[in-house]
């Protein structure tokens, strides 16, 4: 998309009108929504039954289908309204801001596809099924690419389609494919949908009076993507708003593949403990979990930050993605990746709230955090020179504020998350991150002397300057006797271990 699109006047209307439902999907599908539903409906679960279970789950896909299918009806009408709120700046370059419209109205059903995707998620998830769940989000990469690219420069031509706009309905159409592939396993699993209401069901209202303040505490987050955006529209010049995005899609690859990854492993499970009170087994279970969030991310944000020139210019550059896209994209991943272990702490953190069954104090954090990001992000672009970086690094702040808040108040509510072990590991975790880092920052110096900043250079140095900062790490873990590289290797070498019995 990059090669295709660059970072300009096209690229950034489809990002914000992707971006519009994409806020009300983190609002309602996979943030309020999960968050009150994978409780509720675990706890349901194991406690009266599958059918119960399955009653709840109708229900409440039921609900979805209705409430969700209004707000895309709604959000398509009212498209221009949405986009001169979020990017008022798209007025000053013409036809810009016409094209953002279209494209946020082509691409609103995806609200309700993925709002149904969440759903079986969850259902699967409280299952103790994972590998489906988390493949389906790479169907919808993929669908909406593959499918994209087919509707935009195969089918478009003959249709009357832009290639743009053939990309937003690959957006749609990948969405129902991330649904469509969870539908199997679901069935297996005796869960099969049938349309029903039944609004005074104690499971159905129990989730809505869960999601008023997660809804609420959910909006902060998304009227900070808001301030952001509006902010970024109004930096002149086309890039900024691309630029933001491409970094922030490499900080959610480690984002995704450790901070939610661990998280949905966890709710289940804590939400089982706080089921029937077993709250030592709450607090191992979540002590652990953001020590794997700690030992995976912190050296992931040091080598983001080191080698994010190197990835972006190896990855992107190219076609119309210069290389100045490259240098300004790499400094608003430097400045997102600051806050990656606050994101994924978060990511563990608000859903234990829900567990216990306090929705409101995750919200209270979140509100906080609309003065400390506006105050931040205007700080940082009056009096700094960091422009559009500015933005990311409040964005991470903004996490790491949350993050530390929740933690120091959930702590506190449970009488302790076993916080010396987690701290101790914290301080060892960042020493030896930190030495990677140098070994990393100098294997790719040198490289870049010998070699220059070619294609050839870059990839030269990610295949060097990785392995050695990985070999340097574990190193330093196994030197600092870090508790959690014990769990992470075992966690590696079970299937493999369980694989070699098989074969013999």
């Amino acid at each position: 998309m990059a090669r295709l699109f660059g970072a300009g006047f096209v690229w950034d209307a489809f990002l914000l009108g992707f971006r519009i439902p994409n806020l009300t999907r983190d609002l309602f599908a996979e943030g309020a929504l999960s968050s009150a539903f994978v409780p509720t409906f675990t706890e349901t679960l194991a406690l009266k039954g599958k059918k119960e279970a399955a009653e709840l789950s109708n229900l409440v896909g039921s609900a979805i289908i209705v409430v969700v299918g209004t707000l895309c009806a709604l959000g398509a009408l009212f498209a221009p309204v949405l986009v001169n709120l979020l990017a008022p700046g798209y007025h000053a370059i013409p036809g810009k801001f016409e094209l953002a419209v279209s494209m946020t109205r082509v691409m609103f059903p995806f609200l309700l596809l993925v709002a149904l995707a969440a759903q079986a998620m969850g259902v699967l998830n409280a299952c103790n099924r994972f590998a489906v769940p988390a493949l389906s989000s790479t169907a919808f990469n993929l669908g909406s690419l593959g499918l994209g690219l087919m509707t935009g420069f195969w089918l478009g031509p003959h249709v009357g389609l832009s290639p743009i706009s053939g990309m937003a309905v690959g957006v749609v159409l990948g969405g129902a494919l991330q649904l469509a592939c969870q539908l199997p396993t679901l069935h297996r699993l005796g869960f099969r949908f049938r349309f029903t209401f039944n609004w005074s069901h104690p499971g159905l209202r129990h989730i809505m009076d869960l999601m008023g303040p997660a809804i609420l505490g959910n909006a902060a987050v998304q009227i900070n993507v808001m301030v952001n955006t509006n902010f970024a529209s109004r930096i002149p010049g086309n890039g900024p708003v691309s630029w933001l995005s491409y970094a922030f899609r490499f900080m959610q690859f480690p984002l995704a593949l450790f901070g939610v990854a661990i998280a949905s492993a966890t709710l289940p499970s804590i939400s089982r403990s706080a089921a029937v009170g077993n709250m030592d087994e709450f607090r191992h279970t979540l002590s652990r979990s953001l020590g794997m969030v700690f030992l995976l991310t912190i050296p992931s944000s040091v080598g983001l930050v080191v080698l994010g020139q190197s990835m972006i210019g190896a990855i992107f550059q190219g076609g119309k993605f210069q290389l100045h896209d490259t240098q300004e994209t790499a400094l608003a991943l430097s400045c997102y990746a600051i806050g990656l272990t606050g994101y994924s702490a978060l990511k563990i953190l608000n859903p234990a709230f829900y567990a216990l069954r306090d929705a409101r104090t995750p919200m209270w954090i979140s509100i906080f955090s609309i003065a400390i990001n506006f105050g931040v992000a205007t700080i940082l672009l009056k009096f700094t020179h960091l422009s559009h970086a500015g933005l990311a690094l409040s964005t991470s702040t903004v996490a790491i504020f949350g993050a530390v808040a929740l933690f120091w108040i959930l702590r506190n509510r449970i009488a302790g998350i076993q916080g010396r072990l987690l701290f101790g590991s914290f301080w060892k975790i960042t020493v030896a991150s930190a030495l990677m880092g140098c070994c990393a920052a100098a294997s790719s110096h040198w490289i870049g002397v010998w070699l220059g900043a070619g294609t050839l250079a870059r990839l030269t140095d990610l295949a060097i300057s990785m392995p050695t900062g990985v070999l340097v790490f574990y190193g330093a873990c196994r030197l600092l006797k870090i508790r959690e590289l014990d769990v992470a290797t075992k966690s590696l070498l079970a299937p493999l271990g369980r694989w070699l019995t098989r074969t013999r």
